[in-house]
């Protein structure tokens, strides 16, 4: 039902991925590049209509435009009126009360599609607006934002001594991003914290293994998965021949600080672990007649081994797909802290000057009709990193699994 986009992040985002600059904890299609991986209803070319056009009143908005064009005191030098189109357009998206739907200008589409398809730099951080202030979803695995603290949950304030909350999401972004080896300092809002604190950050190339394992002590096999990207399918396969012949006494599947990704991969990669035909997500949509549900594949290799799944506030998405289809169907057991709470789909419609819409059309639910939207997977036992375990590189989550496997 619907079309991938070229790459995973879009975030998100949404949750914007501060390695290129942009979002990275959702999973969504460009409406202009249909996919034959989940084939799309709706065309490119698609318009709103509106049923009864004289029922819209448009003479204030020419009114006020009239006004700043005409009278405006710097006129003169700044306006433009593709801009003002462009910020009507912002203005009535914004509306919305949704910071997932986002209007973006032709040269912020540009820059947007150039940052998924080169070479990243930058700190390596998923973000989302909440609330009007921008707050840290999850630091990328071994990122420069991961090694200097920063914390889900955490507000930036201020990014280089500017305030965040009075720059556009876009303008933010562009502001944290940068050349490898240059610094930005953001100041922190952080709970329990009584005093905002600065955080300097060394810009770098971001790179991410979306698959890496290993076999612990106790015949425990780790998998940690950070993002569902086109090649996490490949490199999961590749993990769970391994693992075969390993002949685990048990698996602990990673998915903590993993802001999303595509769809389909979370429902592959479910369908490892659950057998039958089951579903793994339900996507609800304004038009009944297009909901769907996406079922498991029915090539489950590691339907009976125990498995515990890691997560915390930095999983969000297609983690939470994967997380909640497990819990609901009672396939292993979901440990660490909740998750965000990202149960939203985007289509990213590229108009024909070039700008762009990125619309929620969509929810999804887990198998048993849980809304997780700001809520969250809450997993059947909570283990909270301690301030002492973060300060001594101590993962207390991620022993108690191998402990609880072994003990099995």
């Amino acid at each position: 039902m619907y079309a991938k986009k070229n790459l995973i992040y879009t975030v998100v985002t949404v949750i914007f991925v501060f390695l290129a600059g942009w979002q990275g904890s959702h999973y969504y299609y460009f409406a202009s590049e249909h996919s034959s991986r989940v084939p799309s209803t709706r065309t490119p070319d698609s318009k709103l209509t509106i049923d009864n056009p004289k029922s819209v009143d448009m003479s204030l908005f020419w009114t006020v435009w009239q006004k700043i064009d005409s009278r405006y005191v710097n006129g003169d030098q700044i306006l433009d009126d593709q801009n003002f189109i462009y910020g009507s357009i912002k203005g009535l998206v914004n509306s919305l009360h949704d910071p997932y739907t986002v209007f973006m200008t032709p040269e912020e589409t540009k820059e947007f599609e150039e940052n998924l398809q080169g070479s990243l730099q930058g700190i390596g951080a998923e973000l989302n607006v909440e609330d009007g202030f921008l707050v840290i979803v999850s630091p990328l695995k071994n990122s420069p934002a991961e090694r200097a603290g920063l914390l889900p949950g955490d507000i930036i304030f201020l990014i280089d001594g500017e305030t965040a909350n009075e720059m556009s999401l876009f303008e933010a972004i562009m502001n944290i991003r940068g050349e490898k080896g240059t610094e930005v300092t953001l100041t922190i809002i952080r709970e329990n914290v009584k005093e905002p604190f600065d955080v300097t950050i060394v810009r770098d190339d971001i790179t991410i293994e979306s698959v890496t394992y290993e076999l612990l002590e106790g015949n425990i096999e780790y998998v940690s998965i950070n993002q569902f990207s086109d090649n996490t399918g490949d490199e999961f396969d590749e993990a769970v021949g391994d693992i075969l012949l390993n002949n685990p006494d048990g698996i602990i599947l990673d998915l903590r600080y993993n802001g999303g990704g595509y769809l389909d991969i979370a429902v592959d990669i479910a369908s490892e672990f659950i057998s039958g035909n089951k579903p793994v997500v339900l996507l609800k949509t304004r038009n009944e007649d297009d909901n769907e549900i996406f079922y498991v594949d029915n090539k489950v290799r590691l339907p009976e081994i125990p498995l515990v799944v890691l997560v915390n506030k930095g999983s969000a998405s297609a983690s939470e797909i994967l997380a909640g289809a497990i819990q609901d169907h009672k396939r292993g057991i979901i440990m660490g802290e909740q998750t965000y709470g990202k149960g939203s789909v985007q289509e990213i419609d590229v108009l024909e000057d070039g700008s762009s819409l990125r619309l929620t059309i969509a929810k999804w639910l887990t198998p048993s009709g849980r809304d997780i939207e700001e809520v969250g997977i809450m997993p059947d036992r909570v283990i909270e990193l301690s301030p002492e375990d973060l300060e001594n590189d101590i993962d207390s989550q991620l022993e108690e699994a191998r402990t609880y496997l072994t003990n099995l």
